[in-house]
Order: structure tokens, then sequence, then C-alpha cells
């Protein structure tokens, strides 16, 4: 019997196996790379396998006719294939296209570091980073100077890049431009910038190469994304050694709007009467500061923001003369600036999103100077060399902005946009009886696209079209970058544009009919970058060559005949990761660069460059004594200074007298305590803060002023070697001491 059973079963097992067809065959990527663990599936049977190592599968049915056989695996797009099954084995090839990822998918970063919640490249410098940053201040672009590609000039505001000027960066809060970013300040001292970094939540700046959708930046754009609803209703309040401020931000019940408002008051008047040696001050600095804002989600999950800040700020020094021996020069400024921005961010439908912006400011500076004799009393020699020092002037400039972005989100990750942009800037300036208004009509067109080849490859590619009624010509940008991943977490990315921006105003003043029309000046980018990025660690390099043209000259006329080059390598570390509870960033730029412009007899290194640049940035919390520990170490090496006389016999400008200033050294210190760490049931959260600039108390020499007649220079030096700071920031309702930790740690 049992063995009866035993030949029946095999009988049927034989008859079942004979009517079987093997399926087989192997699955692959575009690069032709086998893929493992690929879920093969005759579709509406439960027939089926997986790839192995080798990417090759098999398994066998007793299905019949025509079949689709699916090939399916997470992170690539799922192939079909029909299939006619009969009496002989069947096999089958597939090759998976890989899935277009957010999180997989490559990024452009060539020029341009990023930090925000949202952005997938590098996280460089959060808001708490500038806050923390040693010898900072919490001013935004102290902080970003320890980043490559940034100079270290003290005597001027302004960000400083790869060669350029400082009015060749521009400075942009959610796309809209800022055209004073920092406080009016008195020649040879760099005014600090007037936003707050927490007003921020992220940042990117871009070194070059940036987007066809921003334009007027011969060198580089620092975008400033302002932050959204906060999480929960805060007051706050500081009192320091040189300032004292309040605030509020309210959330509405609903947790779908907010506003907020906040007062600073700063005198340096208690801070320099413990100075012994301190600038000659007759009107100590003073500022009033103070701005509103409101914000407000849609329904659509877009977002409205207005935000105004007002500033006024005066002051006076004195300065001995340089074209005598027992003048001196005194120096009064007063500043009143008034800032907007309204923006409106919405989701449309079908992949549409919308940027809808507006800005207007309103800069007025009031300008006295008097040549003085020993007694602090006004003088006049009857020598127009001297005489001319005396003068009053007063600027006043209006700028307004209108701009609209459309996105549209394609197949996959690829991505279009398109806008157009309008400004329009207004200055009336008076100089003694001298009159001069100028009006600016500027347009833009744009656009730009984001193709995902794969998730390893991605270009954009974009154009700008600009016209300015002030030099009445039509400029065309191209400008295109790729990116190509390289392994885990690393990839490679390149950058070719052409940027434009319009000559400054005071170049125009003196303008007629007569003067041939000033052009834009342009900048050709070329970029070459690698990065390797984790949650803790970054590594950046990147190679760069800028080629100028029509720089601005203003001899033997004004004109846009000059030229220049500047070309060099940067590198970038980040590590939260080697050090337990320790953080550190190395940066370093080595810089070639020479202009021939304005009055410079030929082509020569700018005198606010330098060919090295190095920063160290060291940051330590430690929690049992609730106290981080920040250390900035900056070394540059010596800028060079000429003397450019004017030769009458000769017609022309030669150097007189040229040389280089000593390397330049900043060690930057600040210390941040947190009383109420730990503590429970605390309704008031605290933190001071200590700060000092120069700890080490070095030389820092910027360049050399010279007399009219080059037989005397005076070195240009910080008002004060050092600058101290103590301060208490309260605030109630949020606690910020955890972010502080967590960012160190």
């Amino acid at each position: 019997m049992k063995t009866g059973f035993t030949i029946v079963f095999i009988l049927l097992v034989a008859i079942i196996v004979s009517g079987q067809t093997k399926i087989s065959g192997l699955v692959k990527n575009a690069k032709g790379m086998p893929i493992h663990g690929v879920g093969i599936t005759l579709l509406q049977t439960y027939d089926g396998a997986i790839t192995d190592s080798m990417g090759k599968f098999t398994f066998s049915t007793v299905e019949k006719g025509d079949k689709m056989l699916q090939a399916k695996i997470m992170g690539y797009t799922a192939k079909e294939a029909k299939i006619s099954i009969a009496d002989h084995a069947v096999s089958v090839v597939f090759v998976l296209k890989e899935e277009m990822s957010e999180l997989k998918a490559v990024s452009v970063t060539a020029g341009s570091f990023a930090a925000g919640d949202k952005k997938r490249v590098a996280t460089v410098l959060s808001a708490l980073d500038m806050y923390t940053t040693g010898g900072a201040n919490a001013d935004v672009t102290a902080a970003i100077k320890t980043l490559p590609g940034a100079q270290q000039v003290g005597e001027q505001e302004g960000l400083f890049v790869r060669g350029g000027e400082g009015y060749e960066t521009k400075q942009m809060i959610d796309g809209l431009v800022v055209n004073n970013p920092y406080y009016a300040s008195s020649p040879g001292i760099a005014g600090r910038g007037r936003f707050a970094p927490s007003l921020f939540k992220g940042n990117i700046f871009s070194t070059g190469g940036y987007s066809a959708i921003y334009g007027q930046a011969l060198s580089s754009v620092l975008l400033l994304e302002s932050v959204d609803l906060p999480e929960k209703s805060e007051v706050s309040a500081s009192i320091t050694s040189v300032f004292v401020g309040a605030g509020t931000q309210q959330l509405t019940r609903n947790k779908k709007a907010s506003y907020g408002m906040n007062y600073g008051y700063t005198n340096l008047t208690p801070y320099f009467s413990l100075l012994t040696n301190k600038p000659d001050y007759f009107l100590v600095p003073q500022y009033h500061t103070a701005d509103a804002n409101f914000r407000m989600k849609t329904k659509n999950g877009g977002m409205i923001k207005y935000y105004t800040t007002f500033s006024a700020n005066q002051l006076g020094i004195r300065n001995a003369d340089i074209d005598s021996i027992f003048l001196k020069n005194a120096f009064q400024l007063k500043n009143t600036n008034w800032y907007n921005n309204l923006t409106w961010r919405e989701n449309l439908q079908n992949g549409w999103k919308m940027f809808i912006g507006f800005s207007f400011a309103t800069n007025v500076d009031a300008i006295h100077q008097q040549l003085q004799n020993n007694n602090n009393q006004p003088i006049a020699t009857g020598m127009p060399v001297l005489d001319s020092k005396t003068f009053l002037l007063n600027n006043r400039q209006s700028y307004t902005q209108l701009r609209a972005v459309f996105e549209k989100k394609l197949a996959g990750l690829n991505v279009i946009r398109f806008g157009s942009e309008y400004w329009y800037n207004y200055q009336n300036l008076h100089y003694h009886t001298y009159n001069s208004i100028l009006n600016n009509h500027y347009n833009a067109l744009f656009s730009e696209a984001d193709v995902h080849v794969t998730n390893a490859m991605a270009v954009k590619i974009g154009i700008r079209a600009e016209y300015a009624s002030l030099i009445q010509k039509f400029n065309w940008a191209p400008r295109i970058a790729l990116a190509y991943k390289t392994g885990n977490h690393a990839q490679m990315s390149a950058a070719y544009g052409i940027f434009y921006q319009n000559p400054e105003n005071n170049y125009f003043i003196n303008y007629s009919a007569a003067t041939p029309h000033l052009n834009y000046m342009k900048a050709t980018h070329y970029l070459l970058n690698y990065i390797k990025t984790t949650n803790l660690q970054t590594f950046r390099v990147e190679a760069f060559y800028k080629q100028y043209q029509q720089l601005v000259k203003t001899f033997p006329d004004t004109s846009c005949s000059g030229s220049g080059f500047a070309k060099g390598i940067e590198l970038f570390w980040r590590d939260k990761k080697t050090f337990k509870n320790f953080d550190y960033w190395i940066s370093y730029s080595y810089l070639n660069t020479e202009r021939n412009y304005l009055n410079y007899p030929q082509a020569l290194q700018p005198n606010y460059a330098t060919p090295h640049t190095l920063n160290i940035v060291t940051k330590k919390f430690i929690t049992a004594i609730k106290t981080g520990f920040n250390f900035t170490y900056t070394f540059a090496t010596g800028r060079p200074y000429y003397n450019f006389q004017y030769q009458t016999n000769q017609q022309k400008y030669t150097v007189a007298d040229q040389g280089k200033t000593t390397a330049y050294h900043n060690l930057g210190f600040s210390l941040n305590y947190l009383p109420n760490l730990g503590k429970t049931n605390v309704k008031t959260y605290m933190v001071w803060v200590v700060s000092v600039t120069n700890l080490l108390n070095s030389n820092q020499t910027f360049g050399y002023n010279y007399a009219a007649n080059g037989m005397n220079k005076v070195a240009i030096q910080p008002p004060v070697r050092q600058f101290f700071f103590i301060g208490c920031f309260l605030s109630w309702g949020v606690d910020r001491s955890q972010d502080a930790i967590n960012n160190n740690l």
C-alpha cells in the first residue's frame, strides 16, 4: 500500500515538473552593473524570485500564454516585460532606471555654502553658529568671513570675495536686495551689519557662479532666508556693556500667524570711559534701532511675511590732519535708514509655486567735516588742499524692488523657474552748492531649469537679461552648473557663468552728454569643486578663475576700460566627530589677483587682497559648568599698499611708494554661560555672554593714507586694538539653552 502511494506521488510530481517552464534573466542598472535584491514577479500569479548578488534570477511556472513579468526594487523605477510562456525556457534582461529621490539626488554646490533646515547641501553656518563664533560679536558678516573666499578687510564694510571689492557682493533677504546692509560709519572704520542672525533660518553664501535668478553682483551673493512662525510666544530683554534692548514675538492661538517688535539703544560712552587709549570722539557713537514683523500662513500652505526696521545713528571723531602738523579733521555723521520687506510665497495648483516680493528702503547721510586748530575751532588757511576738507554733504537714497518668480515641478525632481524683477534707485546728493540727482530704472528677465539626469547627475542651466536706464544698454548672462555624485556622501560640481553689475553711483555724478556712456562691469566665472559631507563632518575643496572686463577706470577719463583676473583654490573642513563634545572648522584661501582699474597705472594686486587667509574656529560646551568656550584664530598675509602720484610732465599716474603691511593676526574669544541649565520650573531663561576681539592684542595695519604731496603716510588701524563685551540676555517663554548645547555636541 505504502509503496503504491509513493509511486503515484512520484508520477504526479513528474507530470507537474514536465509541465513547468523555466524563466530566468538578469537585472542591471543603466551603467550595466547588476542589482541585488530585485523582486521578480509574474503578475497575477504567485510565481517569482529575488535577484542574487550577480543580479541573476530564475524560477519555474506552470502558467502558459502571454504574461507580464515585473522587476521592482526601492530606489528604481519598476519595469514590466511582456513574455510568452510555452514549452521553452524564457530569458529576460531588465535595465532599471534609478528613481529621482530628493534624499539621494545630487545637488549643485559649486560656489556656494548653504545652511538651513531644508538644504541638502553641506550645512555650514547656522544662526547659532554666528552667535557663538569667537570674536564675531553676533555680526553676520564677521561670521561669514571665517569661510573660504572672504578677505579680512577691517577698515571698510562689506564682504570682499575672491578679488572683488565689497560692493561686488550683494546681500539679500528672502530674495530681495538690501541696499545698505551696514550701519554708516566714519572713514577707516568698518560699519557693523544691521541684521541679527536670529532673524534668519538659513543662508547661502555663494562665492561665485550663483543662480541666474539673481544679478547685479559681480563677485558674490549672500542669500538670507528669514524665519517663519515661532514655536511659542516670547518676550526678551538684553542688558550689555554697550547696548540695551527689549522685544516680543507673539504666536496666535491657531498657530497660523505671528507678530513681533524689538527696540535697541547703543551708546559707547560707558565703554570708552574705561579705556586709556581711545579715539577722539567728540560725539560718541549712538544708535537707535527698532523693527517689527508680521507672518501668516495661507490656506494652501504658503506664507506671507512683512519685516520693517528703522535705525538712526550719529558719531563725531577727530583725527590729525595728514597734510599739516597742528591741524585736525573733525568728521561728524548722522544717518537714518528705513528698510521694508514684504513677500508672498504660495503653492499653486498642478505643481506650480509662486513668489512675489516687494522692498522699499531709504537712507540719508548728513556729513559735516571741519578743518580745526589745536583748540578744536574751525579754521581757514587759504590753501585749497587744506580748506577743501571743510564741507557739508547730504546724500539721500531710496531704493525700490519688485520681484516675481514662478516655479513648476516637472517629472521626477526636474524643475523650471522663471520670472522678472524691477529696481528703481534714486539718489539726491548735495555737496556745498553742487547738487546731483540720479535716477536708474533696472529691469531683468530670467529663466532657469534644474535637470536631474539620474540621482548621480544634475544640471542647472539658466539665462538672465538686463537693462539699466542709467547705462542705456542690454546684456545677456548665460549660466550653467552641473554636479556628479562620485560616491557615498561625495560629489563634484562645476559651474560657468557671466555676471554683470552697474558701476557705483558716484561714477555717474559728473555724467554729461559729452561723456561716453559707461558700461556694465563684467566678470566671467569658472569653478570646480569636490565636497564630501555627513551629518558630523564636511570636507570641501574648490578651484576658481574669474576674468574681469569693463571695470571702471578714472584716468585719463571715466570709462569702463579696466580689466583684471582672480584665481585660486580654497579648502574647508568641519568636524564634530573626531573629538568628543568638540566642534571646529578650518578654512584656507589662496588668491592670486590683479586689476588695472580706477587710477591704477598698470595691473596690480588690489590693496584689499592678500594671497593667503586661514581661519580656525573652535567651539566647546562643558555641561558640568554650563559654559561654552569659543575661539577663532584668523591669519592673513600682508596686503599691498600704494601711493599713486600724478606726474604733470608725463600726464600720468606713477607708483611713488609701495609696500606690504605686516601679516594680520586675530584671536577672538567668546564665552556663553547658561545659569538656568538643568533647573525646572524656571520662568526666566538667562544667558551670559563675554566676548573679546584680538585677545593677543596684535598690531593690525590695513594699509596707509598718504599726504597730497606724498611726504607723509599714516597707518590705517582699528580705532581700538581690542573690543571687550559682556552682556546678559533674558527670555520669557522660550528656553534657548538646549539649542546652545546641541550645537556644540
